[in-house]
């Protein structure tokens, strides 16, 4: 990894300065790293300048001033991807365009149960705010404190509730964006019909910032829960998941938020990092974090024995799933802080695999009927190569991050990482999945889009691209790999 530098051709500085002043304008190397390095650490880049408009106004002037000079851009939110999409690639001259100063809630409106917002709102500011009304916007993982809304939806973010409310795509009403020649394209009225012609927004989400800028977006509410039920599991098996999944959706109605695979090992480790304890007593070989949660108020209400009847769902449910032999061990939360640690276990794998010396994370997703056997046939193969699976996995969707370490005593540098990971890929091929789920492509899967990805879909795709963007400005060297 290189360190961000800054170089300033002086014609265009100036010109960004006069439209978004001193205080949205960053040519010095102080305080540039955070911009121009992504959260891994593993992909960095360098920029003439961080410019940091506070308007899509702005924002549609520096991106003409760069169009007019054929400087490229590449947009950034909280910068806390994964997969290198948000910072400069390659050597041409480049702007990072930060987005962290269009911070406006621009409206809630509790009657149709949506909000506009501008694309630089913080997650959880957007979530802590629309509390108050009672209302929830469901997007839900470890970055929410730092993630913005337009990075959300410009790389489709997922999270540990898709299986209930969809990835960011589903909860996105309307898009406002810039496009490479400046121009604004903008529908924010939150209508949930318009069949007028090619879907800009859905287009536009997912793309990463290489056919425009998103500056605005119209999102979904929806009700808050009045009740949750939350507990950690010890299946049986792998192959259990889906019974106990399934049998829990049916008897609940489709109330499971939250189905999260979390095997004994990545357990061990993430307890022995944040220094928690230990979900059950005896520790799970396969373990599932569980949540389901209601808006009903008959839910929230307390039966005859003192207990929430949401939790004396869920209690009967498992009692019956342990008769059953498919779960051997639960435990149910039984405060608010209970249920807080159970999550903060979750949501601190991220950084309990990153804190390792050496790890090499997949962000795959497969059809659920091969889950299970996939989950089997890796972690045999990959124990046999000398490294250590430790996987978590959103098992309700299917999405699978599947993480190669080291075994104990194991020497990383000698073991066969890359036939290891082409290996995997090449399982999932197989089983009709996809190897990117939640974190896009960025740079870091382009060898992936060519090997997986037929030469029809990316020549469909560098069209699009061709069409909206003919200079190639807009974060280059991302999402759709050259040809050759």
């Amino acid at each position: 990894m290189t360190t961000g530098t800054i170089t300033e051709p002086a014609d265009v500085l100036a010109k960004l300065l006069d439209v978004v002043g001193e205080h949205g304008l960053h040519t010095g190397s102080a305080g540039t790293e955070a911009y121009l390095t992504d959260w891994s650490g593993e992909f960095s880049g360098s920029a003439i300048a961080i410019v940091r408009p506070s308007t899509t106004e702005e924002v549609s002037r520096v991106v003409s001033i760069c169009a007019a000079s054929r400087i490229a851009i590449t947009a950034q939110g909280g910068n806390t991807g994964l997969a290198g999409g948000s910072v400069p690639a390659g050597n041409r001259p480049h702007v990072l365009l930060s987005l962290n100063r269009m911070k406006t809630i621009r409206s809630i409106d509790t009657v149709a149960r949506c909000a506009t917002v501008d694309a630089g709102v913080v997650l959880q500011t957007l979530q802590e705010r629309v509390a108050e009304d009672g209302l929830i916007f469901p997007l839900m993982f470890g970055a929410r404190g730092s993630c913005t809304i337009g990075g959300n939806l410009a790389t489709n973010a997922g999270g540990s509730n898709v299986l209930r409310y969809g990835n960011a795509r589903a909860q996105c009403l309307g898009i406002e964006a810039v496009l490479a020649d400046g121009s604004v394209v903008s529908d924010l009225s939150g209508v949930r019909k318009d069949n007028t012609g090619y879907d800009l927004r859905d287009l536009l989400i997912g793309s990463e910032g290489t056919l425009g800028i998103i500056t605005g977006a119209t999102v979904r509410l929806c009700p808050a829960p009045v009740a949750t039920a939350t507990a950690f599991l010890s299946l049986r098996d792998v192959e259990a998941s889906f019974e106990v999944l399934n049998r829990l959706q049916d008897v609940s109605g489709g109330l499971v938020e939250a189905f999260e695979y979390m095997p004994g090992p990545l357990v061990d480790l993430v307890c022995e990092h944040i220094g928690c304890r230990q979900p059950l007593e005896v520790p799970a070989e396969t373990g599932i974090l569980l949540e389901i949660a209601s808006s009903r108020p008959a839910d929230a209400e307390v039966n005859d024995d003192g207990e929430a009847c949401l939790d004396a769902l869920l209690t009967e449910a498992l009692a019956d799933l342990m008769e059953d032999g498919a779960v051997q061990d639960a435990v149910i939360a039984g405060s608010g802080q209970h249920r807080a640690e159970l999550w903060k276990m979750r949501e601190a794998v991220a950084e309990s695999l990153f804190s390792l010396d050496h790890c090499y994370i997949f962000d795959i997703a497969l059809p659920l009927s091969e889950v299970s056997q996939f989950i089997r046939d890796s972690d045999t193969s990959v124990s046999d190569a000398g490294f250590q699976p430790l996987t978590v996995a959103h098992m309700g969707d299917g999405n699978l991050h599947y993480a190669l370490v080291p075994a104990r005593g194991a020497d990383w540098s000698t073991l066969p990482l890359e036939d290891t990971k082409t290996a995997i890929l090449e399982n999932v091929s197989r089983r009709g999945g996809s190897f990117s789920a939640e974190h896009g492509i960025g740079a870091s899967k382009l060898s992936f889009m060519r090997r997986y990805r037929s030469q029809e879909r990316l020549d469909a795709m560098r069209k699009i691209k061709h069409a909206l963007d003919p200079q190639d400005i807009l974060n280059p060297g991302k999402t759709i790999p050259q040809r050759g």
